[in-house]
């Protein structure tokens, strides 16, 4: 997915100051949203001119389920963008093996990576999975969420993500990577509804083993859900913490993730398995990578939309050179730090 934004949408063709705040948020609203058709339907045209390939045709990214505390393991995807090449297993997910059956925690990006999940599950365990908790409704996170479904596993999820799921985004969302990674998202590739949506944090005891859900949206999404285990000292953050990679901000709420951020190193933790990057045994380091690009965010974009700054004038006097040199910063920073310095306009407002 390309995450840089066309041209003709750039926040330097008009000036804040130029504009009331409101409107200025109005009128670039509106170019966003014009700007995402017109890629969409280039992306579109594109993926309808290239020939169709099969599975066959691709050799799938290496995966490997990996044990990081007693019953706990992850797979860990790729630092990179979806694509056919890596059947989108770009995020992390986990399972928990307890005495009765397994919870997994994530369906990664196609139901063809959720199959390979199943199978290194099979590897560790014959036990049946009966529960998938979804830490949010990315796509990277939940298009592998039908094979489980099918199953009969039961599917737990913050009731925020109903809003999304009924969302015009999340179809539109759902046809763009039909084109954009097949074979591997198609035609029967579904958006599936939690069998429970929780309300508030809740503790889950499936077997031996007590799982605490925390709900911390809104931050990363409106959905945001980590799950912790006690015995274990062991937490899976969803998408509330990114490890050795520049974090996708998109439409968050960064200062209630930074707030939820605070909360998650209060939890007696020693191993992280953040939504992606490798596993942690440093929580409070990790989580501070996060953090600490969030808050730089906020600062030089809150400081360019109170001086009401033009954003390319902004981007271009910003010292990015303590975060540059991590992955796919070329891919998402510039991203983040325009939908930041909306959002600071809007919190100004």
């Amino acid at each position: 997915m390309n995450t840089h934004a066309p041209s003709f949408f750039s926040p330097s063709v008009l000036s804040a100051s130029a504009l009331g705040r409101r409107q200025f948020l109005q009128r670039t609203a509106a170019w966003a949203v014009a700007g995402a058709a017109s890629a969409a339907g280039l992306q579109h045209g594109l993926a309808q001119a290239a020939p169709k390939q099969s599975p066959a045709q691709f050799t799938p990214p290496p995966m490997q389920a990996r044990e990081v505390a007693p019953g706990c393991y992850y797979v860990e995807g790729l630092s990179a963008l979806g694509s056919p090449e890596n059947q989108n297993f770009i995020s992390n997910a986990g399972f928990v093996v307890t005495s009765e059956s397994v919870v997994v925690i994530d369906a990664l990006g196609s139901p063809a990576l959720a199959k390979r999940l199943l199978a290194e599950i099979a590897k560790v365990t014959d036990k049946k999975v009966s529960h998938v908790v979804v830490t949010h409704y990315h796509a990277d996170h939940v298009y592998g969420l039908q094979v489980f479904a099918d199953l009969g596993a039961q599917i737990l999820a913050h009731q925020a993500g109903r809003e999304y799921l009924h969302a015009e985004t999340a179809q539109l969302r759902l046809e763009a990577s039909r084109e954009e990674l097949a074979p591997w998202v198609d035609a029967q590739t579904r958006l599936v509804q939690a069998t429970q949506w929780l309300e508030g944090s809740q503790r889950l005891q499936v077997g031996d083993t007590e799982l605490q859900l925390e709900l911390l949206g809104p931050a990363h999404t409106p959905e945001d859900l980590a799950v912790y285990l006690p015995k274990q000292r062991l937490l899976y953050a969803g998408d509330l913490v990114f490890r050795s990679r520049i974090p996708f901000v998109g439409q968050a709420d960064s200062r209630s993730w930074i707030e939820g951020l605070e909360k998650l190193l209060k939890f007696d933790t020693e191993v992280i398995i953040p939504g992606h990057g490798p596993v942690s045994t440093e929580a409070r380091k990790d989580m501070q990578l996060t953090r600490d690009y969030l808050l730089y965010l906020r600062q030089t974009m809150g400081k360019a939309a109170y001086d009401m700054t033009p954003f390319d004038e902004a981007y271009a006097a910003t010292d990015w050179s303590e975060f540059e040199h991590l992955p796919l910063f070329d891919a998402a920073n510039r991203m983040n730090a325009y939908n930041t310095y909306l959002l600071m306009e809007h919190e100004q407002d």
